[in-house]
């Protein structure tokens, strides 16, 4: 779990930086559209969903799937309360919005998915 933790912070991190540079480059705002919570809440989400989910394989083996599943829910939860709001106040979400949320969800899910699969295959039924 740790070591899932560790990995995750470290690409995540790297992700964020290149996302900043290139930001930064282009002469677009660095720092709006609330790209750093956007970062760090899917971090943490992913952390705490992967740690949950760790904490609960044995006990509901048969159920892990939809546990994975029902997280994506509470991330999409999460966006709506978070982000959307935000995001769609000026009636359109434009490019630069869209970016700063989906590049840390989509790189959060493809690494817990990738885990998560892993932890799958190793696991006895």
């Amino acid at each position: 779990m740790v070591l899932f933790s560790t990995r995750l912070i470290f690409v995540v991190s790297l992700a964020f930086a290149l996302h900043l540079v290139l930001l930064q480059n282009a002469n677009l705002p660095v720092f709006e559209n609330k790209i750093i919570a956007s970062y760090v809440i899917n971090t943490l989400l992913t952390i705490g969903i992967v740690f949950l989910i760790f904490k609960l394989k044995k006990k509901y083996t048969n159920q892990v799937g939809f546990m994975f599943l029902g997280s994506s829910f509470v991330k999409f939860l999460v966006f709506f309360m978070v982000f959307y709001g935000a995001y769609k106040a000026d009636g359109n979400i434009e490019t630069l919005e869209f970016l700063a949320f989906f590049i840390p969800y989509s790189l959060c899910l493809i690494l817990e998915t990738i885990h998560l699969s892993k932890w799958l295959n190793e696991m006895q039924f």
